[in-house]
């Protein structure tokens, strides 16, 4: 057994700082995915010093890893789009694209193809209550062209949560 007693009390559950929400402070804003080019940048220079780590050896491995460095260094430089539409502009985009006033809707940015061009994925619902319709728009993240826009009647049932058919639509919702 141990000399020290157990003091429980020194013992404090936390969030780390960048989860407290309580510390928010303004609009979040979606880091610029250029930032590939950082790393990029680095394995450039890890892979200029195994060339001349190589010339200086003549070790095949050195060579060998020189060429492997340089190649993920040159996809992270074709991969570093330019984000020129945030997600505000997104949503904006989005609501002018379904044609119905949207009232919740979610932005995701995703990646397409090989060089991981980013496009944002929006799904909106109707702005009344509750949503009528949905809609998901999926626009380019580089230069803002919709490449795609589908809706919908809204199929979900929202009965047992005191909407739907069983209330009319314009009294008596929450």
């Amino acid at each position: 057994m141990s000399d020290q007693p157990n003091n429980r009390s020194e013992h404090h559950d936390a969030l780390p700082e960048d989860l407290d929400v309580t510390a928010y402070v303004g609009p979040y804003v979606f880091p610029n995915i250029t930032r590939r080019r950082i790393a990029g940048s680095l394995y450039a220079v890890v892979a200029a010093a195994c060339l001349l780590g190589y010339t200086a050896t003549s070790n095949g491995g050195a060579l060998v890893a020189a060429i492997v460095l340089a190649a993920i260094a040159a996809y992270h430089f074709l991969a570093a789009w330019n984000l020129d539409v945030d997600q505000t502009e997104a949503l904006v985009v989005a609501t002018r694209t379904v044609g119905f006033p949207v009232g919740h809707a979610s932005a995701q940015l995703a990646w397409r193809g090989l060089r991981s061009r980013p496009a944002w994925r929006i799904l909106l619902y109707s702005a009344d209550e509750p949503p009528s319709m949905r809609g998901l728009v999926e626009l380019d993240a580089v230069d803002g062209h919709v490449m795609g826009e589908y809706t919908e009647l809204n199929p979900e049932d929202w009965s047992q949560y005191g909407y739907g058919t069983a209330e009319p639509r314009g009294g008596g919702g929450r």
